[in-house]
């Protein structure tokens, strides 16, 4: 199912082309997106005329070109040479010096051997080609010698990044883009006699079998060189006597298709991706109407992810209706709900890719669990003043530094995994997030408005949840997780009254135990609420009064005898009931004031 997916989406944007370059987005089969960092032109003799390296503004620095080149080859065991491309070491038969202690005097080294083997495969595949440009290459390996390297110019950059050529004549093309030079390559890759035929899982179609699969590129802490989804690389994997490739049978042409969708998805520069814990996410719509494709994927960018360039401006007005409650397919009508969505997440596993989570799905049911996630997360006041992103989310899940930004590796990666799961899919999120918040705010004392409404979202979709969780304060709830909650709000507000500017509160000392244990804690500290309550009085006497009959009417909804422990669920709600109390005291800032003049008059 992913692998068609990703075969159907290579098809789409084969069809549309590049605004910037003309081109259409993705190479054609056989070819690739390689980074390039440096152009050699030769002449018609094959003399090295020039190098031309990409640079940055400045002129100062490389900065690799996206290109599209001759499929890489990939690079098991030992040294194989690219077509018309490849790193300095097979181009030029030099590489960085790999000894440390030498590498300054010394920054690079000969590397006869894999410039030996680029140097013959081109022999053996462009000899009898009778083509200016290619023959002229022949002439240059056949008279390059790899210690002429440090005459030229900018050498050193030459050792980082990939090397294409340019022919003098024939308005400087590249040589991979000559007419002659496909037809070689793709006869090459018919020709190819480790390949067999087999019905190809992904077409249905009987095909030639790809063995190895191309490199998939870019996944957030994976292997430079690519991971993959499809492999099998020991004998414990293998069945039936077949080897790699032929135990999961798919063709050449539909493996280059799905792995170049997948590397075209994971460029970031695409705005098709974004990284959720350790998981690289990319996703896609696919309708007939480009537009409708192109303004469900930014809206879906947007809402799980925001950023703040001009494109999300345009945007971000029409997130903050969904995440106030306004469904989806009313915020944007010209969007078929019927559209499909695809949502794919990736994680690194050496030279394997983890699927974390695979969705097929419509944009109608997409925007209504989206909905709901946010509907699920809301309080009152809402404790954001943009949408929380996912990272903003995940982030409540580690400790809290003051003045110190959040550690993102230090989010449980399966965590992430699991809630970006619910979001999608309008699942249970996992009962571990409330218990991972819980820990926190005992460890750090922080409990902020998003900590909070992850509580109130876990419990709110729990199915053995049978109370409805409140978005704003409900006194006359029957939970006495809850209402303990709010007795604790008002024990601290009377606290910090009586004792303005107390170093720490009851919450500061109190909250874990008072959370966990009640039976421990709340005697102690209603009994000193009474002589903070004596020190009021003497000086606000109605606000003493006020502050009473709050209490009384929280106790008198508590049973007679506290709760000697708490499970999780109940420690969230005296979380939410804490919440809310305090909440509703910051927004009646005049309830002093108002209490001591009643009693003046």
């Amino acid at each position: 199912m992913i692998l068609t997916a990703l075969n159907q989406y290579y098809d789409r944007l084969a069809s549309e082309n590049d605004p910037d370059s003309g081109r259409p987005k993705v190479p054609a089969y056989g070819f690739s997106e390689q980074k390039i960092g440096s152009v050699l032109l030769i002449s018609r003799e094959g003399e090295l005329l020039d190098v031309f390296p990409y640079e940055d503004a400045s002129g100062k620095k490389t900065v690799p070109k996206q290109m599209a080149v001759p499929q890489p080859v990939i690079r098991t065991s030992g040294p194989k040479s690219n077509f018309l491309w490849d790193k300095s070491a097979y181009v030029l038969g030099v590489q960085s010096n790999p000894d440390k202690k030498t590498a300054k005097e010394q920054p690079w080294v000969e590397s006869n051997e894999t410039f030996e083997v680029f140097k013959q495969a081109h022999i053996e595949l462009l000899d009898k080609v009778e083509d200016d440009g290619l023959q002229a290459f022949l002439k240059f390996l056949r008279t390059w010698d790899p210690k002429q390297f440090e005459l030229l110019p900018r050498h050193s950059e030459l050792l980082a990044w990939n090397i294409v050529f340019q022919f003098e004549c024939d308005d400087r093309r590249y040589l991979h883009d000559r007419e002659l030079s496909k037809e070689t390559w793709l006869k090459h890759l018919s020709e190819s006699n480790d390949a067999v035929l087999g019905t190809c899982l992904v077409s249905g179609k009987r095909e030639k079998i790809a063995r190895l699969h191309p490199a998939i590129k870019g996944v957030y802490g994976g292997q430079s060189s690519g991971g993959s989804i499809v492999s099998f690389n020991a004998d414990s994997y293998e069945s039936y006597g077949k080897s790699q490739g032929n135990n999961a049978p798919v063709s050449d042409l539909s493996a280059f298709k799905y792995t170049t969708a997948l590397n075209y998805l994971l460029n970031r520069n695409h705005r098709r991706c974004f990284s959720v814990g350790d998981a690289s996410t990319v996703f896609w719509a696919e309708t007939d109407n480009k537009e409708q494709c192109e303004f469900a994927e930014q809206l879906f960018m947007q809402t799980v992810n925001p950023t703040d360039d001009s494109e999300a401006a345009q945007i971000r007005p029409l997130v903050e209706q969904v995440a106030s409650g306004r469904a989806l397919n009313l915020v944007a009508p010209n969007i078929d709900p019927k559209t499909k969505f695809y949502i794919l997440g990736l994680a690194p596993n050496a030279s394997r890719l983890s699927i974390r989570y695979w969705l097929d799905t419509t944009f109608g049911e997409l925007g209504e669990n989206i909905h709901q996630h946010y509907t699920d997360l809301s309080l009152s006041p809402l404790p954001w003043k943009s949408p929380p992103s996912i990272w903003q989310l995940l982030v409540q899940l580690v400790p809290y530094r003051s003045g110190k930004a959040p550690k993102s590796d230090e989010v449980p990666a399966h965590l992430a995994g699991e809630l970006m799961r619910s979001i999608i899919t309008g699942s249970a999120y996992p009962r571990s997030i409330l218990t991972q918040i819980l820990l926190r705010i005992r460890s750090d004392g922080r409990i902020s408005g998003l900590r909070v409404a992850m509580m109130k979202a876990v419990l709110s979709r729990d199915q053995f949840n049978k109370e409805d969780v409140s978005m704003s304060l409900d006194e006359y709830s029957e939970n006495e997780g809850y209402q303990l909650g709010r007795l604790f709000a008002v024990l601290e507000k009377i606290q910090s009254i009586a004792i303005p500017g107390a170093n720490a509160t009851i919450a500061d000392r109190y909250f874990g135990s008072a959370s966990t244990v009640p039976y421990s804690v709340f005697p102690r500290l209603l009994s000193g609420s009474k002589n903070h309550l004596s020190k009021i009085r003497k000086k606000k006497p109605g606000l003493a009064i006020h502050y009473e009959k709050e209490l009384s009417s929280i106790i008198d909804k508590i049973p007679t005898e506290y709760p000697k422990h708490f499970s999780i669920d109940s420690q969230g709600r005296f979380g939410i009931g804490y919440y809310h109390q305090r909440e509703y005291q910051f927004s009646k800032p005049n309830t002093e004031n108002s209490n001591n003049n009643d009693q003046a008059s």
